[in-house]
């Protein structure tokens, strides 16, 4: 395994960026299934400067309270629609669910937990070897996950979304968003979408991290 890996930012509060981020930029973009247009929303001053999406769906604007999913970007499940993970089908339901409630859909460049793609596939040549999602992470130089949803927080506020309905089986979502200021009303949890490729890392997310998963 190559020792060279590109810059990562582990999660560090003291390193947060206090300034609220705004609101850039509202796109209306007709999607495949929906008969209403998404709102692509973006963003300046992130807390990590990345290019994260806020998508709203459905009647996301008028809702009392909305339901709202934090994906973090997959771009082998999410486009590709590998089976070594369950990224893919989660993002199909979360927005069929989103647009019938009304919410929003934050897409989150977070990558492997935070590692990067390359990184990622690293690991997953590691977990083919026979380690789990989090100690192929650990061995090459990683925390389990370094994913921080400090970013996630502002842009919710800046849409004014201070009290929601959590589409996640991630307590860490809810607890990072409770931290930031963020009332999560309800975590709602999402189906498993489990095959025969991906058992062992679902596995895994429910034992090491306590995601609320049932296999």
């Amino acid at each position: 395994m190559k020792d060279d890996k590109p810059c990562v930012e582990a999660r560090d509060p003291q390193q947060r960026s206090a300034k609220p981020c705004t609101v850039r930029n509202i796109v209306q973009i007709p999607l495949d299934g929906f008969e209403k247009p998404a709102s692509f929303i973006s963003f300046h001053d992130v807390s990590d400067n990345r290019e994260h999406l806020a998508i709203g769906l459905g009647d996301w604007q008028n809702v009392e309270i909305p339901l709202v999913r934090l994906h973090s970007e997959c771009l082998t499940g999410d486009v590709f629609a590998s089976q070594k993970c369950d990224c893919g089908p989660q993002l199909d339901e979360a927005m069929q669910r989103i647009y019938q409630h009304g919410g929003l859909l934050l897409y989150l460049r977070q990558e492997g937990r935070g590692i990067g793609l390359y990184n990622k596939l690293d690991a997953y040549q590691l977990q083919a070897e026979g380690q789990n999602t989090y100690e192929a992470n650990n061995h090459l130089g990683f925390g389990e996950d370094l994913r921080d949803y400090t970013a996630a927080a502002q842009m919710l506020k800046a849409l004014k979304t201070e009290q929601l309905y959590l589409l996640s089986n991630n307590t860490d979502k809810q607890r990072q968003l409770e931290e930031n200021g963020i009332t999560v009303l309800e975590r709602r949890n999402t189906s498993v979408h489990c095959n025969i490729h991906n058992k062992p890392y679902l596995s895994a997310k429910a034992d090491v991290a306590g995601h609320d998963i049932i296999l």
